[in-house]
């Protein structure tokens, strides 16, 4: 799997392992946006097919929620789209270079051209589009701070899923930022019924939402926790000895 994230995220404790790892910082604003596009299309050449990748992670927002929603509101309103407050509208280029590079084209439902060859190897490029949904309690997202800490009362987060096959998601960039904008939509909807009633709504012919109950190992947590002030520790050292030697 592999993750496209915000470029802060390289200077966490876990971003030298995500750069080992082959993940994709990228930066945000339209200033870097061209540059950013062509970065991604080469990283996923050289990294994606090259370490046999199954699947890449993909946050189309753009950003935080609470950092993009008015600048999303101010477009929706500007160009005539609906007004969203649990999601903000999709950006479209990580998207589109994703399709492109990682997609074999089409020619009656099979690959076509040289990505044919794709369909005797181990990795015949992406075959679905996952899309996730998450919703908080209260629309109260847990943040790094309380999750380190533990000082807020346990809680549960409702995750929502729905598969499309990517030969259904169009691959032209009019089409494809309607289709994703009707995702977004779609959230939002999704997320206005569950912070009405507290659940998502349930699929066509049925009374509630059928859902499967996941928890967490305390022990899994304890173990990623400790891991996390231990490479924490490990970076306040690296700095330590590099601002002395320079210092």
């Amino acid at each position: 799997m592999m993750w496209l994230m915000d470029h802060i995220f390289k200077y966490t404790n876990f971003g030298i392992v995500s750069l080992i790892h082959g993940d994709f910082f990228i930066r945000q604003g339209r200033a870097h946006r061209d540059q950013q596009l062509v970065l991604l299309k080469e990283h996923l050449e050289k990294y994606y097919r090259s370490r046999n990748r199954k699947w890449i992670v993909l946050f189309p927002e753009g950003g935080f929620l609470r950092k993009r929603r008015e600048t999303s509101q101010a477009f929706a309103k500007k160009n005539n789209l609906p007004f969203l407050k649990h999601v903000t509208l999709p950006r479209l280029g990580a998207t589109q270079v994703i399709l492109k590079t990682l997609v074999a084209p089409q020619e009656n439902g099979t690959p076509a051209g040289r990505d044919a060859v794709l369909k005797e190897s181990k990795s015949k490029g992406l075959q679905w589009v996952i899309d996730t949904t998450i919703a908080y309690p209260k629309g109260d997202p847990i943040d790094i701070q309380t999750w380190i800490l533990g000082y807020r009362q346990p809680t549960v987060t409702h995750v929502h899923y729905r598969i499309f096959p990517v030969k259904d998601v169009p691959a032209e960039p009019e089409a494809l930022t309607h289709w994703l904008y009707q995702r977004f939509i779609e959230k939002e909807d999704l997320l206005t019924h569950f912070y009405e009633t507290g659940a998502f709504p349930p699929l066509q012919g049925q009374t509630k939402a059928i859902s499967r109950e996941m928890t967490l190992s305390n022990l899994w947590l304890v173990g990623i926790q400790s891991l996390a002030f231990l490479s924490g520790g490990m970076w306040y050292c690296i700095f330590q000895y590099f601002y002395h030697c320079l210092f």
